[in-house]
């Protein structure tokens, strides 16, 4: 990402008022004040950010600005105008007028919020039409323009692409362009970039700052990356229990913060060293030369034409106790590595990766099933992977079940240790995941992980959907296990921040092969390839890789 900064993604040019929010307050139907007597504004050219963390009420006070809260159950109070217009009680056709066209919302997650029967094209199409009278030429016109606009490849070849065909930032640049399909006065991005990689979300916030330049809207942008703040808006409000605790101009916030919350906030960004390897620590894994190759069919017959070369001769050694960090662009082949290791991948697998004096690409399957107690997995998002119909307890045991059958009162005994260990109360295994919040459900996927003690523990994205202070905090969780068990970890990751503090070493990883590897602090300091140049230049654009946040 550039460092430049365009004039109006800061201060505004001191135009009119495209958004007044006065006194707003929200309470649903269970008693729980979401926001309390938030105001601020917004002038054209503006762009103002909310931070803090998940309940913070940031997402709800966005939500209230369309009134896209669900209409039974909530209580609002005060005033929100846009440009004039009062949003609180608004009839629905006044609201219509507004919602897409005059105010564009980009939200968190692409995937689920565009529909995936429909091609984008016509979703393009509809947000155009709903305001527009185009039709047939010139509304396939429009949507060619917009698409080009947002920077996607070849939009008139990918207007009848399913969003799932698409990449991650494909994806999000779809939604931006059905966001700015009217040229709204007021863009609302609810963390945009949360699950992108560090070059995408370069590439998303320059596309945001270039479109806000040529068309002169409001950006209210909602994020927990106090880093994207910094480089993105011009003011900044703090957030915590609904209410608004510190606001202010961004770079003077950031240089002297008053609040307390400001302050710990900013203090929670990675930080710490790696726990030492001991130096007779002996190979966990050993790999070399490792291939995943999806074959290609096309024909009558569906004969193999090409493969896709998702890994490509990848090779490294990992040690007791040490932590291995794989960086890379979504598809550079991070996750499948990880899964071909694991053998929970289909395709063509080659070379050799030996572990626990096994090689995982030949071994057979009864084998393979017993060796799986000393490898382990905790996956990016936990809510999926935990299954909502288990209690804690008995999805911490599950593994325990299958490889160890115990008495159920020494399994008991045994997962309220563990929870323990991962900072959890021992009666969370009568709980379920959905009473539980996002950083608390990860303690859980890693105490199902770690109750089997197994030697290598491979961490697939674990803190990357997490608030700043969550991820301090699962960070040192991590360690302390890995300084008390001498855990390895095969650690994948697109937060270079994240990254630092836990690996030892580094891979990057870019179109399946390696393209530079070495110790996380060497790579850091003196980057060999232009590739991982280019990812230390988007995770750290205001000052060069070594300086931190």
């Amino acid at each position: 990402m550039t460092s430049s900064v365009f004039p109006s993604a800061f201060g505004g040019d001191g135009g009119e008022t495209v958004l007044s929010v006065s006194g707003l307050s929200v309470t649903f139907r269970s008693g729980v004040q979401a926001v309390r007597d938030v105001s601020f504004t917004i002038r054209r050219g503006e762009t103002l950010a909310l931070v803090g963390e998940s309940g913070s009420g940031k997402s709800v006070t966005a939500l209230s600005v369309l009134q896209l809260l669900p209409p039974s159950g909530v209580t609002l109070s005060g005033s929100v105008s846009v440009l004039g217009t009062e949003m609180v009680g608004a009839a629905l056709p006044v609201l219509q007028t507004v919602r897409g066209n005059r105010v564009g919302m980009v939200f968190q997650e692409p995937m689920t919020s565009l529909n995936p029967l429909h091609s984008i094209g016509q979703q393009v199409e509809e947000a155009v039409s709903l305001h527009q009278p185009l039709r047939g030429p010139a509304l396939r016109a429009r949507v060619v323009e917009l698409l080009t606009l947002v920077g996607l490849p070849n939009p008139e070849k990918r207007l009848n692409a399913l969003p799932h065909e698409l990449s991650g930032g494909q994806r999000q640049r779809v939604m931006i362009a059905m966001a700015l399909a009217n040229s709204p006065d007021l863009l609302i991005a609810d963390e945009p970039t949360t699950a992108l990689d560090v070059t995408i979300q370069a590439q998303i916030l320059d596309l945001l700052r270039d479109l806000q330049r040529r068309i002169g809207m409001a950006v209210l942008f909602i994020t927990h990356d106090l880093t994207l703040v910094r480089q993105f808006a011009g003011r900044v409000c703090v957030m915590k229990g609904g209410q608004i605790v510190e606001s202010g101009d961004t770079a003077a916030l950031f240089a002297d913060p008053q609040h307390a919350y400001t302050r710990h906030l900013l203090a929670s960004h990675p930080s710490g060293q790696p726990v030492p390897v001991a130096e007779d620590a002996e190979d966990v894994l050993a790999v070399e030369t490792l291939k995943v190759w999806f074959p290609v069919r096309g024909g009558l017959f569906r004969r193999v034409t090409d493969h896709i070369r998702a890994v490509n001769g990848v090779s490294f050694r990992l040690r007791q106790g040490e932590t291995l960090g794989v960086v890379g662009e979504s598809g550079s082949g991070k996750t499948t590595l990880a899964l071909a290791l694991l053998r929970l991948v289909q395709g063509d697998l080659g070379g050799r990766a030996v572990f626990a004096g096994s090689d995982l690409m030949t071994l057979p399957r009864p084998a393979l099933r017993a060796l799986r107690r000393d490898m382990q997995v905790v996956f990016q998002d936990p809510f999926g992977s935990l299954s909502p119909r288990m209690s804690v307890g008995e999805i911490i045991a599950e593994g325990l079940r299958l490889h160890d059958p115990l008495p159920e009162a020494e399994i008991r005994a045994q997962v309220a240790a563990v929870l323990e260990e991962v900072g959890l109360p021992t009666d969370s295994q009568d709980r379920y995941p959905h009473e539980f919040s996002g950083g608390q459900r990860q303690r859980i996927s890693i105490a199902r992980a770690l109750i089997l003690r197994p030697r290598l523990i491979v961490l697939d994205e674990p803190t990357s959907a997490l608030d700043l202070t969550v991820q301090a905090q699962i960070i040192s969780l991590l360690r302390d296990l890995q300084r008390r068990y001498r855990l390895t970890y095969l650690f994948i990751s697109h937060d270079l921040r994240v990254v630092r503090v836990l690996a030892h070493r580094l891979l990057v990883m870019r179109g399946g092969e390696v393209m530079e590897d070495g110790e996380t602090e060497a790579v850091f300091a003196a980057p060999r390839h232009p590739y991982t140049r280019a990812l230390l230049a988007a995770a750290f654009p205001d000052q060069d890789a070594g300086s931190g946040l």
